[in-house]
């Protein structure tokens, strides 16, 4: 009994969007729909999956671009990020104007979002993902912890060999790599890392190569 994950880059950014699923019950959970709906649902239908929730790390286009449309063609809810994130998802229109977003996206999203908190527990099947509030790239931003599976899903917190950027609205440059050192640099060291965009890592990895947290 194993979470399973597939990454499915999405939209002109590249993002990773993941699909993650209860082996046991084949329920499925998309993370991050930014867009390119046609690639999930192709992998979802393929792999006879059933779709049961989309989760968000945070509220920039490119991760939450296509959740609500996802969500309402799959009768499905949107948990995450955390309501500070409210900022960002009240304005996706603006989001996809300022960054020349070239898929269509609603204004906001609409629809009622399941806003997690630190440290609440996400259920996909006979899976638990813990959740971890790591503000600084956003302020609601959150990541996805499977401590069975020794899996992390980061969004735009961390990367290999860098983190995220914190020169957005509402972004702490300072704020990030306290995040970084108190939630995410205390998991194991095994633990594999699906950043929000390039290419996975390791927290150990991470600890020891990332030139943000070099010792001098």
């Amino acid at each position: 009994m194993t979470l399973q994950y597939q990454i499915v880059p999405v939209t002109v950014f590249v993002q990773n969007s993941t699909i993650l699923w209860c082996d046991v019950t084949n329920h499925a959970a998309v993370v991050d729909p930014g867009g390119d709906l046609d690639r999930i649902e192709s992998f979802i239908r393929s792999h006879q999956l059933f779709y049961k929730k989309i989760l968000l790390t945070h509220g920039h286009v490119d991760h939450a671009g296509s959740a609500e449309e996802l969500a309402k063609r799959h009768d499905i809810p949107i948990e995450g990020p955390n309501k500070q994130d409210s900022f960002w998802l009240d304005q996706l229109g603006e989001q996809a104007r300022l960054f020349n977003f070239p898929h269509k996206v609603p204004d906001k999203i609409s629809m009622a979002i399941d806003w997690l908190h630190h440290k609440d527990q996400v259920r996909l099947g006979h899976e638990l993902l813990e959740v971890l509030h790591c503000p600084g790239h956003t302020p609601g931003h959150i990541v996805f912890y499977s401590c069975k599976a020794q899996l992390a899903i980061v969004g735009d917190v961390l990367f290999k060999n860098s983190v995220g950027r914190s020169d957005l609205p509402q972004g702490d440059g300072k704020q990030l790599l306290k995040s970084i050192q108190n939630h995410l640099f205390v998991l194991p060291d095994v633990t594999q890392v699906i950043p929000g965009h390039g290419s996975t890592t390791t927290i150990g990895d991470e600890k020891h190569h990332n030139p943000y947290f070099a010792k001098p």
